[in-house]
């Protein structure tokens, strides 16, 4: 139905000039208009109709969802290049208007589909068998819903990928969406349903783009981007950098992850760009910061290689503490990869920051007998590749100079 009203208003407001140099804002814009004027009984039997077309093949309706599809795709490809994010395939549950005619026929022949009054296809997932819990898998017009197509989805990618696991991340409004979908793959008999989990995510509240109040996932990147670049102008302590706008780009985008996913990923929470954009405290732009300090000092004593440590030497309290927190690490990744939650890896990182901060201080390598300073220079290098495995693994690019 959505696409079908999207379909309608493409007809009616659409414009293919724009459609091509700005999809996904254009398409927003012809959606919001046509749903003000999806209360009219016409412009809701319209949209019935272009998605009814849709199942049925039709050469001209399927032409412009194809359309919608590669320009939207182009656009995706192109704004998740920003984040370092690459999908080898690209194939959502609109992929599957076909396969979905298949899905109500094997329900019906396994005996799950059940027909309403007004015609409508439901299962039952109740254990009573009261349908008490039911889910509707077809509209009475016989067409498929998102939860049909998701369903062919589903068994296509396993049949294709024979997947360990299938991991669905969308907006925790859909969590009772993705527990009818895995029940309804137990009951077709997919054993495999057991290894589908579905990860949520909450809102985000309180952002704003200096473009208004409807946020477009690029619009906060230039923002960043563009803050981050004040930011660093104004600071006393930047360094001339080879590129500021790369180097503004990647230290924004660490923050953004970081404020991101310092919760648990299910939580609603209050975004501020000033919090986000902190250069001290728990924020992306000290893991950077940090990272890049760490750089520097290797730098600065020749980035050698460094062999035959004593590091017998490193008895001091603050050394202790970096390399007690070093040795947590792994145990960190196994929770993170347990229950998908990448807030238990910002936590570690912050932390191992922090005491690399406080070492960095209390424990000089200039000036220190050559032993001990090779010791000590371990001891950063080590915090410093484990910043920075943690920081790849969270998204986040680490810079060498800020």
């Amino acid at each position: 139905m959505q696409f079908g009203l999207l379909g309608v208003g493409f007809q009616h407001f659409g414009n293919k000039e724009k459609l091509k140099s700005s999809p996904l804002q254009h398409l927003f814009e012809v959606y919001v208009q046509i749903n003000k004027a999806a209360e009219d009984e016409n412009t809701k039997k319209l949209a019935k109709d272009f998605f009814r077309k849709l199942e049925e093949h039709d050469a001209q309706t399927l032409s412009l969802w194809k359309q919608f599809r590669d320009f939207s795709i182009e656009e995706y490809s192109r704004i998740y290049k920003r984040l370092g994010v690459h999908f080898d395939e690209y194939s959502g549950e609109s992929f599957y208007h076909e396969k979905s005619q298949e899905i109500l026929k094997t329900l019906e022949d396994k005996g799950l589909l059940q027909k309403t009054i007004k015609g409508t296809g439901i299962v039952d997932l109740s254990e009573k068998k009261d349908l008490s819990s039911f889910s509707t898998v077809m509209r009475s017009d016989g067409t498929s819903l998102y939860i049909t197509r998701d369903l062919a989805a589903a068994i296509d990618r396993m049949n294709k990928h024979s997947c360990d696991t299938m991991i669905y991340v969308t907006d925790k409004s859909q969590s009772n969406h993705f527990q009818h979908l895995f029940q309804i793959l137990k009951l077709m008999g997919y054993d495999w349903a057991e290894r589908c989990q579905h990860v949520s995510f909450g809102l985000v509240q309180g952002m704003k783009t200096r473009r208004g109040e409807v946020i477009f996932l690029e619009d906060v990147l230039n923002e960043v981007r563009s803050r981050m670049l004040q930011n660093m102008a104004s600071a006393k302590t930047t360094k001339e950098v080879e590129d500021p706008m790369e180097t503004a780009e990647k230290v924004g985008l660490a923050a953004l992850i970081i404020q991101d996913f310092r919760g648990l990923l299910s939580s609603d929470y209050q975004f501020s760009w000033d919090r986000a954009l902190q250069s001290r405290g728990d924020t992306g732009v000290f893991l950077q910061y940090t990272h890049a300090r760490l750089h520097s000092l290797e730098q600065m004593h020749g980035n050698e290689q460094l062999t035959d440590v004593n590091v017998a030497c490193l008895q001091e309290p603050d050394a202790i503490s970096v390399l007690q927190h070093l040795l947590r690490y792994d145990e960190v990744l196994y929770r993170s990869s347990q229950d998908l939650q990448p807030k238990h890896i910002v936590s570690y990182l912050l932390t191992l920051s922090h005491l690399a901060a406080v070492a960095h201080k209390t424990l000089p390598v200039k000036g220190s007998a050559p032993e001990l300073a090779q010791a000590r220079l371990c001891l950063f290098q080590a915090a410093r590749l484990v910043l920075a495995s943690g920081m790849k693994l969270l998204g986040i690019t680490p810079v060498t100079q800020m």
